[in-house]
């Protein structure tokens, strides 16, 4: 199950996108940051910098580099705040 910013590799594609779809659709927007299972950061701090679908995600960063995630590796989703997405 996934809760309160713990990982047990139950997520599924559907909450990953319900989960990141709120992050981005919060208005005003803030930024918030992906964990990942391997300790890696994402730092969304613009909407438009990160794409998802079918639990998959590509975030740009300024460098313009891409990163690619999945549902499976992602560990918590926290908003600047460090409140943790239930």
């Amino acid at each position: 199950m996934w809760g309160f910013g713990w990982y047990t590799g139950c997520m599924t594609a559907e909450h990953f996108d319900r989960i990141i779809h709120a992050f981005q659709k919060r208005a005003p927007f803030r930024s918030y940051t992906v964990e990942l299972v391997n300790g890696a950061r994402v730092d969304v701090d613009y909407p438009e910098t990160l794409v998802f679908r079918g639990g998959v995600a590509v975030f740009l960063c300024a460098e313009g580099a891409p990163a690619f995630f999945d549902h499976e590796s992602v560990a918590q989703v926290t908003d600047a705040s460090g409140q943790r997405a239930a």
